[in-house]
C-alpha cells in the first residue's frame, strides 16, 4: 500500500492511500474560511459522562445534490474536499468537527455545581472509501476494503500518539435513516480526549469477569457462540461473525477476531485480509435481508490508548434500525428514557435469516 500526506487550503491534514501508487494531487486552491473552534465538553454529574457541545456544526453541509458532493474527486473548476482528480481511499480532517485541537481557552462555570467544563480537545477525520459516489462499502472489492482497513490502522496509530487522546473510534453511518448528511460512501474517526461511557462499562465488566473466573470475557463469549453455533452468521479462518444473544437491534452482528488483540494495529496482515472478505460477505447478506440497501451503523471498538489494554479486545459491532421492509425501530420511551432496549426480533431468528440470505 502507498501513502501520501498533504494539507488542504485551510491547513487541515489529508492522507491518500493507494493500491498501485498515488499520482501527485493538485494543490487545494479553494478560498476557505479559518478553521472552526469553540467545541467544549460538559460533565453530567448524574450519569458521570461527558457531553460534547459543538454549536458551530449547525452550518455543516447537509445532503447536497450529487453534483455538489464534497467527497467526490475534484475536476476542472469543481473543487471538493479532495483536490485529486482520482483516488483509492483518502482521509482528511473534518471541516466541521465535533472535537477540535485544544485552543487553550479557559472555560468558566455556567452555574453547574462544580467546575465541569473543558474545551472539546480531540480530532475528527473523514474516511472516504472510494471515488464512486453511488457505491457503498458492500460494493467495494476485497482489495479496496483491505485498503480501507490499512487506513483505519494508520489513523489509529497516528491519532493514538496525539497528546491527550484516550480512545480512537472508527465508524460508519450508512443511510438517511441513521442521520447521514452526505451519501458518498465514507466513514469517520474520532479521537476522544476521554474514555467514552460504553467503553468504561465494558472495562468494568471485563475486569469483574476476570476477577470472578480468571478468564477473558471476550474469549469466553466468542467460545460460547462458536460452540452453540445457533447465532453464528459466518466464520472464516481468523474471524467469527455472530448475532449476540442479547441483541438490542433488529439486525445486529458482531465480528470478533479469533486471536485477542487490543486494536486495529495489532492485527496481522493475514487477519486484515481475512476481515476484508468476511466483512463484505456480512454486509451483502444484510443488504439481501430485506431486498434493499440496509441502513446501518458500523462501529470499531478498540482498547483505550492508556488503560485496559490487557482487558479489552478489538471487535466490530454492526447494527441496523430496520426491522422489516418499510419499518424502522425508533428509540422510544424505554430506550431513550431509561436505556432499556426492547427488540422485536429474536436474535436466533435474525442469525438464521442472515445465514440464509442470498449474497
Amino acid at each position: 500500500m502507498h501513502r501520501l500526506a498533504g494539507r488542504l487550503a485551510d491547513g487541515r491534514e489529508i492522507v491518500y492511500f493507494g493500491e498501485d501508487g498515488i499520482p501527485s494531487p493538485a494543490p487545494d486552491l479553494r478560498d476557505l474560511p479559518p478553521r472552526t473552534s469553540g467545541s467544549e465538553m460538559r460533565f453530567d454529574p448524574l450519569l458521570r459522562e461527558w457531553v460534547v457541545i459543538a454549536a458551530h456544526r449547525q452550518g455543516r453541509t447537509h445532503l447536497p445534490s450529487d453534483d455538489e458532493c464534497p467527497l467526490c474527486p475534484s475536476s476542472g473548476e469543481r473543487r471538493t474536499e479532495v483536490p485529486a482528480s482520482s483516488y483509492d481511499v483518502v482521509v482528511f480532517e473534518n471541516r466541521f468537527p465535533s472535537l477540535v485541537a485544544d485552543d487553550g481557552r479557559i472555560l468558566e462555570p455556567v452555574g453547574e455545581p462544580e467546575h465541569t467544563r473543558r474545551t472539546g480537545a480531540g480530532r475528527c477525520e473523514v474516511v472516504v472509501f472510494g471515488p464512486d459516489h453511488g457505491a457503498s462499502f458492500a460494493d467495494l472489492s476485497p482489495r479496496r476494503a483491505r485498503t480501507v482497513v490499512e487506513a483505519w490502522v494508520d489513523r489509529t496509530r497516528a491519532l493514538s500518539a496525539l497528546p491527550g487522546v484516550e480512545q480512537v473510534f472508527c465508524f460508519e453511518n450508512r443511510g438517511a435513516e441513521t442521520g447521514v448528511t452526505l451519501h458518498h460512501p465514507h466513514g469517520q474517526i474520532y479521537a476522544f480526549p476521554f474514555v467514552p461511557p460504553r467503553t468504561e462499562r465494558v472495562l468494568d465488566s471485563a475486569a469483574a469477569h476476570r476477577e470472578r473466573t480468571g478468564g477473558d470475557l471476550f474469549a469466553d463469549v466468542l467460545r460460547a457462540e462458536q460452540e452453540a453455533g445457533i447465532r453464528v452468521v459466518a466464520r472464516s479462518e481468523h474471524w467469527t461473525a455472530f448475532v449476540p444473544a442479547a441483541a438490542r437491534w433488529p439486525v445486529e452482528v458482531h465480528l470478533y477476531p479469533h486471536r485477542p488483540v487490543p486494536d486495529l494495529p495489532g492485527l496481522t496482515g493475514a487477519e486484515r485480509d481475512d476481515f476484508a472478505h468476511l466483512y463484505l460477505d456480512v454486509l451483502r447478506r444484510m443488504d439481501a435481508l430485506f431486498g434493499a440497501p440496509l441502513p446501518y451503523v458500523s462501529a470499531w471498538h478498540q482498547a483505550p490508548v492508556r488503560r485496559g489494554r490487557d482487558l479489552l479486545r478489538l471487535r466490530l459491532e454492526l447494527f441496523s434500525v430496520r426491522r422489516a421492509p418499510g419499518k424502522l425501530k425508533y428509540l422510544a420511551g424505554t430506550e431513550s428514557g431509561m436505556g432499556v432496549f426492547v427488540n422485536d426480533i429474536v436474535p436466533e431468528d435474525a442469525a438464521r435469516r442472515l445465514r440464509e440470505s442470498s449474497v
